[in-house]
């Protein structure tokens, strides 16, 4: 009875939802729609920017860009400036993502320990690095740690970006982990697992599903804001770009193809991710 009340309520909401016009679109229509709107957006940056430069009298030279991101002659392929850039900044974004996940992870399962104590010091590690700016805390581990502890401008990089972005992954960790119903907790007890078992095989896992669209999110900022490590001499793309622009005064024309640039990875973040999240999730 309750199985056929249930149907008969779905029934009732999707015929209501077609008589409203409230039906779901089609992926094509959702694809179609989702370029248009692309579309539109690019075209008026585009011409804001072309507004601009008309009235600065700024004399466009793309042509002398390619040259900076790479050259194909005798010699083969050989990267630029900015590719050589856009290297440094995948390598501290990477190693960084890692230092985070594991921040995040040990922040989350202090904060959901028995023990005072850790909660405690996991709660002053959040408050203390999501309430201040991330160049501050670049600085302050640059200029201050650095030379007490005696590791490079790129390890300061990595581990302030470590530090920033796991303040805030722990709690998309924490939300993911204590979303998983109490059932599968006394489930897994009742088997005889330990909590490291529980953690690793039952809760975790699922957890995943949940954490994956809030963390790809955090990916794309920890990525952005890996330029910011340019401030402390890092030659990253954005270091890169600054060198450029400095010799040549192309600074539309660099800044412009640092943004593409950066645009291009986060796009394709988001569609592996998506992906990744058909493949956990068959719903989807």
């Amino acid at each position: 009875m309750a199985q056929q009340g249930l149907h008969n309520q779905e029934e009732t909401i999707k015929q209501s939802q077609e008589k409203h016009g409230h039906t779901k679109p089609s992926t094509g229509m959702a694809w179609f729609r989702d370029l248009a709107k692309f579309s539109v957006t690019a075209a008026i940056f585009i011409w804001l920017i072309h507004k601009g430069a008309s009235t600065m009298e700024y004399n466009w030279q793309w042509y002398r860009i390619s040259k900076y991101i790479a050259t194909l002659g005798e010699q083969g392929f050989v990267p630029g400036p900015l590719l050589a850039g856009l290297g440094v900044t995948l390598k501290v974004s990477l190693i960084s993502l890692l230092l985070s996940s594991l921040f995040g992870l040990v922040a989350a399962l202090c904060r959901l320990s028995n023990l005072l104590s850790l909660r405690i010091l996991a709660r002053l590690y959040l408050e203390l690095v999501r309430n201040t700016p991330l160049l501050v805390q670049l600085f302050f581990i640059y200029f201050v740690l650095s030379p007490a502890m005696g590791f490079s401008r790129f390890a300061a990089a990595i581990l302030t970006l470590g530090l920033f972005e796991g303040a805030y992954a722990s709690e998309i960790i924490r939300a993911g982990i204590t979303s998983i119903p109490k059932g599968q907790w006394e489930a897994a007890i009742s088997q005889g697992l330990g909590r490291y078992h529980t953690y690793r095989h039952i809760i975790l896992p699922q957890a995943v599903r949940i954490m994956l669209p809030p963390l790809t999110s955090q990916m794309i900022s920890l990525i952005k804001d890996s330029a910011l490590v340019s401030t402390i001499a890092v030659y990253d793309l954005t270091m890169k770009g600054q060198e450029i622009m400095a010799e040549t005064y192309l600074v539309f024309e660099i800044w412009l193809a640092i943004a593409a640039i950066y645009l291009a990875i986060t796009l394709t973040l988001s569609m592996v991710t998506h992906v990744m999240e058909k493949k956990l999730s068959p719903n989807l």
